[in-house]
This record gives structure tokens, sequence and C-alpha cells, in this order.
């Protein structure tokens, strides 16, 4: 509705609406002429506005004159309480460093064993045994792998004792020799 205060819409009726309808599977307008410009959620929100908030900005000040806090310095906050007419909003770009992974992982069964993937992560992760790994910065490292991949390998190695998984997402090097044992 043109004119109502953003403040005043409850989030918890949006999202608790949009739930409902994902749970659903439907959407229900209730007038065809609103179904462009609000929907069900919109209606909600509307039906259940907040009550307004006191328009006021104010520093935080010590009242008491025995106070162990020394004054407030002027740091350019106002003094006194004074209304919000706008705010600025800056959106910042995420940065585009990442490489992008392939859409399928590298078949390497039939390469020589020094060539493989498992030996080639557990030597990467054996030269900073104290780092802690992503899955991310493992399959960028290497660029033949997927995602998906990467986390059922670096899954399947630490329940076997290669590589200790130390939180989500968070692998470390352990004890290991490229030979296998006897």
């Amino acid at each position: 509705m043109p004119g109502t205060d953003p403040d005043r819409c409850c989030f918890t009726v949006a999202l608790q609406t949009a739930r409902d309808q994902v749970i659903q599977a439907a959407a229900v307008i209730t007038d065809p002429a609103d179904a462009n410009r609000l929907g069900l959620i919109g209606h909600r929100i509307l039906a259940r506005l907040l009550p307004p908030r006191r328009q006021r900005v104010s520093t935080r000040k010590v009242k008491s004159p025995m106070s162990r806090y020394s004054t407030r310095h002027d740091d350019g906050r106002p003094d006194t309480s004074r209304t919000i007419t706008g705010l600025d909003i800056n959106i910042l770009e995420p940065p585009k460093s990442r490489p992008q992974l392939p859409t399928a992982s590298r078949d390497d069964r039939q390469t020589t064993p020094t060539d493989r993937r498992r030996h080639r992560i557990l030597t990467l992760l054996e030269k900073d045994p104290t780092r802690l790994w992503r899955p991310r910065d493992i399959a960028s490292h290497f660029g033949d792998i997927t995602m998906e991949t990467m986390y059922r390998q670096l899954s399947r190695w630490a329940e076997t004792g290669l590589i200790h998984k130390l939180g989500p997402g968070l692998y470390a090097a352990t004890a290991w020799t490229p030979t296998p044992l006897a």
C-alpha cells in the first residue's frame, strides 16, 4: 500500500505466510484485481501491521552525576533526538576472483597412483599440516573436480582416517604415507 511505513511490516507474518504457501503448494488470491500487485503475503502483512515506531535517534548519555565514566566526546552524533528522514544503502558486489569449477569431475581411475586425485590432495594437505582446508579451496586449487565430488571424497577419506574432519567443511591432514602399508 503506498505511503505505508516499511517498519510497520511484520517479518514473522511474511515468513509464516510464505512457509504456508510452500507447504500447501498453492497461492490464494483474495481479489483478482490485486493479484498482480500484492499477493497473499502482501495482504496478510497489511492486515497485521505493527504499531508505528517512534522516529528518533539519540546518543547515549550518562545521566548520573556520580558516574565512573568520562563525558562523551564530540563524535559527530547529535546531542538531541531527531527524526530519521532517509537512509542510504550501498550494495556491494561480491569479488569475482574465484575460478569457475568444472561441471564434471575428471575420471582419474586409469592414471598412475601418484597422479590420482587422492594422492595429490593428501600431498597438498601434508604441505601445511596445521592449515584447516575448506572443500572449495581444495577444489579450486586443482580445478578438475566438482564440489559434489569433492565433498563426497573428503567425507569418505575422513571416515577411513586418511584425513581429519574438524568441523562442518573443515579438513586437515593426518599422518599418511604415499605407499600402501604391507
